[in-house]
């Protein structure tokens, strides 16, 4: 039983590392739901490599998700490879 009980903290642990290592910082600096697209300004996004803070455009996983933000908010995001583009697969308002 207790080996049961660390092999899932041991999981917890690696799951919660492995999203803040996805999770970034940004500013919503424009929103064309109709392309389901999102401009970012953003910092470093350390799972696609990207050490530097920068604005780009982001295509989003739901274009559902659009509908609870708007310009200028800040946000934290997750943003992966989604067969072949980078895609911002969770957002919500900071």
């Amino acid at each position: 039983m207790k080996k049961t009980a660390a092999v899932g903290a041991t999981l917890a642990v690696l799951l919660l590392t492995a999203t803040a290592a996805s999770a970034a910082e940004g500013k919503v600096k424009k929103i064309d739901e109709a392309a389901g697209k999102i401009t970012l300004e953003h910092g470093p996004i350390k799972n696609l490599d990207m050490d530097e803070p920068m604005t780009m455009v982001f295509k989003v996983a739901h274009p559902a998700m659009l509908n609870s933000i708007k310009v200028g908010d800040k946000v934290m995001f997750d943003a992966d490879r989604v067969n072949g583009q980078i895609t911002v697969t969770k957002i919500q308002k900071k």
